[in-house]
Protein backbone atom coordinates (compact mmCIF):
# COMPACT_ATOMS: atom_id res chain seq x y z
CA UNK A 1 0.00 0.00 0.00
CA UNK A 2 2.87 2.28 0.96
CA UNK A 3 4.60 1.58 -2.53
CA UNK A 4 1.00 2.44 -3.97
CA UNK A 5 1.11 5.84 -2.51
CA UNK A 6 4.63 6.71 -3.33
CA UNK A 7 4.14 5.79 -7.32
CA UNK A 8 0.86 7.82 -7.45
CA UNK A 9 2.76 10.63 -5.67
CA UNK A 10 5.28 10.11 -8.65
CA UNK A 11 3.03 10.10 -10.96
CA UNK A 12 0.99 13.44 -9.79
CA UNK A 13 4.83 15.46 -9.78
CA UNK A 14 5.50 14.19 -12.85
CA UNK A 15 8.83 12.85 -14.28
CA UNK A 16 10.56 16.20 -12.95
CA UNK A 17 9.05 16.60 -9.79
CA UNK A 18 10.81 16.34 -6.37
CA UNK A 19 10.44 12.49 -6.04
CA UNK A 20 11.92 12.10 -9.22
CA UNK A 21 14.68 14.93 -9.01
CA UNK A 22 18.06 14.22 -8.64
CA UNK A 23 19.04 14.89 -4.94
CA UNK A 24 15.64 14.97 -3.67
CA UNK A 25 14.54 11.86 -1.30
CA UNK A 26 10.60 11.52 -0.83
CA UNK A 27 10.32 15.07 -1.63
CA UNK A 28 12.66 16.53 0.51
CA UNK A 29 16.38 17.51 -0.80
CA UNK A 30 19.31 15.02 0.58
CA UNK A 31 21.85 17.71 -1.19
CA UNK A 32 24.69 18.95 1.33
CA UNK A 33 24.23 22.63 0.33
CA UNK A 34 20.46 22.44 -0.97
CA UNK A 35 19.52 26.01 0.08
CA UNK A 36 16.49 25.66 2.01
CA UNK A 37 16.85 28.82 3.55
CA UNK A 38 17.44 31.09 0.36
CA UNK A 39 16.81 34.47 0.65
CA UNK A 40 16.01 34.30 4.51
CA UNK A 41 17.35 36.21 6.82
CA UNK A 42 18.55 34.77 10.62
CA UNK A 43 19.34 35.64 14.00
CA UNK A 44 21.25 33.67 16.37
CA UNK A 45 21.34 34.30 19.92
CA UNK A 46 24.94 32.36 21.84
CA UNK A 47 25.60 32.22 18.11
CA UNK A 48 29.67 32.63 19.18
CA UNK A 49 29.70 28.98 20.27
CA UNK A 50 28.19 25.74 20.70
CA UNK A 51 24.60 25.21 18.90
CA UNK A 52 24.78 28.46 18.33
CA UNK A 53 27.74 28.08 16.04
CA UNK A 54 26.95 24.93 14.40
CA UNK A 55 23.62 26.48 13.81
CA UNK A 56 24.95 29.53 12.12
CA UNK A 57 27.19 27.69 9.79
CA UNK A 58 24.46 25.43 8.86
CA UNK A 59 22.01 28.29 8.02
CA UNK A 60 24.60 29.69 5.63
CA UNK A 61 25.31 26.82 4.03
CA UNK A 62 21.75 26.73 3.35
CA UNK A 63 21.35 30.39 1.84
CA UNK A 64 20.64 31.92 5.18
CA UNK A 65 22.05 35.63 5.94
CA UNK A 66 22.62 35.64 9.75
CA UNK A 67 23.55 37.85 12.89
CA UNK A 68 25.58 36.73 15.14
CA UNK A 69 24.17 37.50 18.40
CA UNK A 70 26.31 37.24 21.63
CA UNK A 71 28.45 38.16 24.21
CA UNK A 72 31.83 36.76 23.66
CA UNK A 73 33.01 39.56 21.49
CA UNK A 74 36.16 38.06 19.58
CA UNK A 75 34.55 34.69 19.46
CA UNK A 76 31.50 35.80 17.52
CA UNK A 77 33.69 37.88 15.44
CA UNK A 78 35.51 35.04 14.37
CA UNK A 79 32.87 33.13 13.57
CA UNK A 80 31.36 35.70 11.39
CA UNK A 81 34.38 36.53 9.82
CA UNK A 82 34.66 32.36 8.77
CA UNK A 83 31.17 32.46 7.52
CA UNK A 84 31.83 35.77 5.21
CA UNK A 85 30.88 39.38 5.26
CA UNK A 86 27.97 38.58 2.64
CA UNK A 87 26.45 35.52 5.12
CA UNK A 88 27.18 37.04 8.37
CA UNK A 89 27.52 39.68 10.60
CA UNK A 90 28.52 39.78 14.79
CA UNK A 91 26.53 42.08 17.32
CA UNK A 92 26.65 41.84 20.95
CA UNK A 93 23.80 40.92 22.49
CA UNK A 94 22.78 40.40 26.07
CA UNK A 95 19.71 38.93 26.35
CA UNK A 96 19.07 40.09 30.04
CA UNK A 97 18.85 43.66 28.60
CA UNK A 98 15.91 43.87 26.00
CA UNK A 99 17.20 46.74 24.31
CA UNK A 100 20.22 44.78 22.84
CA UNK A 101 17.21 42.11 22.50
CA UNK A 102 15.75 44.38 20.15
CA UNK A 103 18.43 46.36 18.58
CA UNK A 104 19.53 42.65 17.38
CA UNK A 105 16.29 42.33 15.50
CA UNK A 106 16.20 45.75 14.04
CA UNK A 107 19.77 45.45 12.66
CA UNK A 108 18.96 42.32 11.02
CA UNK A 109 15.90 44.45 9.30
CA UNK A 110 17.91 47.57 8.48
CA UNK A 111 20.47 45.25 6.87
CA UNK A 112 18.72 43.30 4.92
CA UNK A 113 14.79 44.33 5.25
CA UNK A 114 13.19 41.67 6.58
CA UNK A 115 13.81 38.93 9.85
CA UNK A 116 12.81 35.11 8.91
CA UNK A 117 14.19 33.28 11.50
CA UNK A 118 14.52 34.09 15.15
CA UNK A 119 16.88 31.27 17.22
CA UNK A 120 16.56 32.22 20.70
CA UNK A 121 19.83 29.78 21.63
CA UNK A 122 21.64 31.92 24.52
CA UNK A 123 21.46 30.31 27.33
CA UNK A 124 23.78 29.25 31.11
CA UNK A 125 23.42 26.30 33.71
CA UNK A 126 24.39 28.70 36.16
CA UNK A 127 25.98 26.34 39.58
CA UNK A 128 25.33 22.82 39.00
CA UNK A 129 27.18 21.51 41.98
CA UNK A 130 24.82 19.32 44.12
CA UNK A 131 22.82 20.74 47.04
CA UNK A 132 20.11 20.23 49.48
CA UNK A 133 16.73 22.13 48.58
CA UNK A 134 17.22 23.97 51.33
CA UNK A 135 20.44 25.45 50.75
CA UNK A 136 18.81 26.71 47.01
CA UNK A 137 20.90 29.94 45.80
CA UNK A 138 18.02 32.66 45.13
CA UNK A 139 20.13 34.97 43.19
CA UNK A 140 21.67 32.16 40.94
CA UNK A 141 18.58 30.94 40.27
CA UNK A 142 17.26 34.55 39.45
CA UNK A 143 20.34 34.70 37.34
CA UNK A 144 19.56 31.71 34.99
CA UNK A 145 15.83 32.40 34.53
CA UNK A 146 17.05 36.18 33.54
CA UNK A 147 18.94 35.03 30.81
CA UNK A 148 17.05 31.04 29.93
CA UNK A 149 13.75 32.30 30.35
CA UNK A 150 13.03 35.80 30.11
CA UNK A 151 15.60 36.32 27.12
CA UNK A 152 13.92 33.68 25.54
CA UNK A 153 10.55 35.92 25.86
CA UNK A 154 12.53 38.77 24.90
CA UNK A 155 13.43 37.29 21.88
CA UNK A 156 10.25 35.97 21.00
CA UNK A 157 9.05 39.40 21.49
CA UNK A 158 10.70 40.87 19.10
CA UNK A 159 11.03 38.79 16.67
CA UNK A 160 7.15 38.64 16.81
CA UNK A 161 7.12 42.58 16.53
CA UNK A 162 8.38 42.76 13.25
CA UNK A 163 7.41 38.94 11.81
CA UNK A 164 3.48 39.41 12.65
CA UNK A 165 3.08 42.23 10.29
CA UNK A 166 4.99 40.67 7.11
CA UNK A 167 2.83 37.14 8.61
CA UNK A 168 5.78 35.08 7.87
CA UNK A 169 8.59 33.85 10.35
CA UNK A 170 10.03 30.80 12.17
CA UNK A 171 10.81 31.55 16.15
CA UNK A 172 12.67 28.49 17.53
CA UNK A 173 14.03 28.33 21.44
CA UNK A 174 16.15 26.27 22.52
CA UNK A 175 15.01 24.19 25.60
CA UNK A 176 16.62 20.68 27.18
CA UNK A 177 15.54 17.11 27.48
CA UNK A 178 15.12 18.54 31.37
CA UNK A 179 11.75 20.33 30.93
CA UNK A 180 10.50 16.98 30.82
CA UNK A 181 12.79 14.87 32.93
CA UNK A 182 13.78 16.10 36.43
CA UNK A 183 16.96 15.19 38.58
CA UNK A 184 19.07 15.73 35.61
CA UNK A 185 20.37 19.26 36.47
CA UNK A 186 19.34 21.70 39.36
CA UNK A 187 15.79 23.42 39.51
CA UNK A 188 17.47 26.38 38.53
CA UNK A 189 18.33 25.02 34.92
CA UNK A 190 15.18 22.88 35.18
CA UNK A 191 12.63 25.25 35.66
CA UNK A 192 14.05 27.57 33.18
CA UNK A 193 14.06 25.13 30.43
CA UNK A 194 10.46 23.94 31.51
CA UNK A 195 9.67 27.62 31.06
CA UNK A 196 10.96 27.88 27.64
CA UNK A 197 8.72 25.07 25.93
CA UNK A 198 5.76 26.75 28.05
CA UNK A 199 6.61 29.86 26.87
CA UNK A 200 6.35 28.13 23.26
CA UNK A 201 2.71 26.55 24.09
CA UNK A 202 1.03 30.03 25.54
CA UNK A 203 2.11 32.17 22.46
CA UNK A 204 2.08 29.50 19.35
CA UNK A 205 -2.03 29.61 18.67
CA UNK A 206 -1.36 33.60 18.98
CA UNK A 207 1.50 34.23 16.40
CA UNK A 208 -0.36 31.63 14.39
CA UNK A 209 -3.19 33.82 13.49
CA UNK A 210 -1.05 35.66 11.88
CA UNK A 211 1.63 33.18 10.12
CA UNK A 212 4.47 32.76 12.69
CA UNK A 213 5.37 29.99 13.84
CA UNK A 214 7.27 28.98 17.10
CA UNK A 215 9.14 26.06 18.31
CA UNK A 216 11.11 24.57 20.80
CA UNK A 217 14.12 22.17 20.30
CA UNK A 218 15.11 20.04 23.38
CA UNK A 219 18.94 18.89 22.77
CA UNK A 220 19.61 16.11 25.47
CA UNK A 221 23.74 16.45 26.46
CA UNK A 222 26.47 17.62 24.32
CA UNK A 223 30.14 18.16 24.76
CA UNK A 224 29.66 22.11 24.17
CA UNK A 225 32.07 24.97 26.23
CA UNK A 226 29.45 25.34 28.02
CA UNK A 227 28.00 21.88 29.23
CA UNK A 228 31.84 21.06 29.76
CA UNK A 229 32.11 23.45 31.99
CA UNK A 230 29.49 22.41 34.14
CA UNK A 231 30.57 18.72 33.96
CA UNK A 232 34.26 19.95 35.57
CA UNK A 233 32.22 21.56 38.33
CA UNK A 234 30.31 18.10 39.25
CA UNK A 235 33.28 16.37 38.73
CA UNK A 236 36.56 18.86 39.08
CA UNK A 237 39.01 15.73 39.94
CA UNK A 238 38.41 14.05 36.64
CA UNK A 239 40.51 15.18 33.19
CA UNK A 240 38.79 16.57 30.56
CA UNK A 241 38.36 13.45 28.24
CA UNK A 242 37.01 12.00 31.34
CA UNK A 243 34.47 14.53 31.23
CA UNK A 244 33.84 14.07 27.22
CA UNK A 245 33.04 11.24 28.03
CA UNK A 246 30.53 11.47 30.57
CA UNK A 247 28.53 13.92 28.81
CA UNK A 248 28.63 11.63 25.24
CA UNK A 249 28.10 8.33 26.77
CA UNK A 250 27.18 7.89 30.12
CA UNK A 251 24.57 11.18 30.35
CA UNK A 252 22.91 9.40 26.87
CA UNK A 253 20.96 7.07 25.81
CA UNK A 254 21.97 5.70 22.72
CA UNK A 255 25.01 2.65 21.68
CA UNK A 256 26.84 3.78 18.52
CA UNK A 257 25.90 7.67 17.55
CA UNK A 258 27.07 10.14 19.16
CA UNK A 259 24.86 13.03 20.14
CA UNK A 260 26.67 16.44 18.19
CA UNK A 261 26.25 20.07 17.60
CA UNK A 262 25.47 19.63 14.28
CA UNK A 263 22.38 17.28 14.81
CA UNK A 264 20.68 19.87 16.67
CA UNK A 265 21.71 22.78 14.08
CA UNK A 266 20.57 19.92 11.30
CA UNK A 267 16.59 20.13 13.71
CA UNK A 268 16.65 24.12 13.70
CA UNK A 269 17.48 24.24 10.04
CA UNK A 270 14.27 21.77 9.74
CA UNK A 271 12.12 24.31 11.72
CA UNK A 272 13.28 27.17 10.20
CA UNK A 273 12.94 25.77 6.31
CA UNK A 274 9.11 25.85 4.83
CA UNK A 275 9.31 22.34 5.22
CA UNK A 276 8.08 23.04 8.78
CA UNK A 277 5.78 25.18 7.39
CA UNK A 278 2.52 23.30 9.68
CA UNK A 279 5.17 22.72 12.99
CA UNK A 280 3.68 25.04 15.49
CA UNK A 281 3.96 25.13 19.40
CA UNK A 282 6.34 21.84 19.15
CA UNK A 283 9.14 20.98 21.04
CA UNK A 284 10.99 18.88 18.76
CA UNK A 285 13.44 16.31 20.72
CA UNK A 286 16.99 15.27 19.95
CA UNK A 287 17.56 13.10 23.00
CA UNK A 288 18.06 9.60 20.75
CA UNK A 289 15.22 8.23 22.80
CA UNK A 290 16.65 9.64 26.49
CA UNK A 291 13.20 10.76 27.91
CA UNK A 292 11.22 7.81 26.16
CA UNK A 293 11.91 5.48 29.30
CA UNK A 294 14.18 5.56 31.89
CA UNK A 295 13.99 1.90 33.03
CA UNK A 296 16.41 0.62 36.26
CA UNK A 297 19.61 -0.70 34.81
CA UNK A 298 19.81 -3.59 36.02
CA UNK A 299 21.39 -6.52 34.81
CA UNK A 300 20.09 -9.37 36.88
CA UNK A 301 17.89 -10.29 39.33
CA UNK A 302 18.04 -9.87 42.75
CA UNK A 303 19.47 -13.19 44.43
CA UNK A 304 21.14 -14.36 41.07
Amino acid sequence: MFRALQLILRKKGGALGPAASPGFVNGFSSAPNSQRLAGKVAVITGAASGIGKATAAEFVRNGARVIIADVQDDLGRAVAAELGPDAACYTRCDVTDEAQVAAAVDLAVGLHGRLDVMFNNAGVFGDVTPTTLGSIDLDDFDRVMAVNARGVLAGVKHAARVMLPRRSGSIICTASTTSLLGGILPPAYTVSKAAVVGLVRAVAAEVARSGVRVNAISPHAIPTPLSMAAVAQLFPERSVEEHRRIVEKDYNEMVGPVLEEDDVARAALYLASDEAKYVNGHNLLVDGGYTVSKAPNITAAPGQ
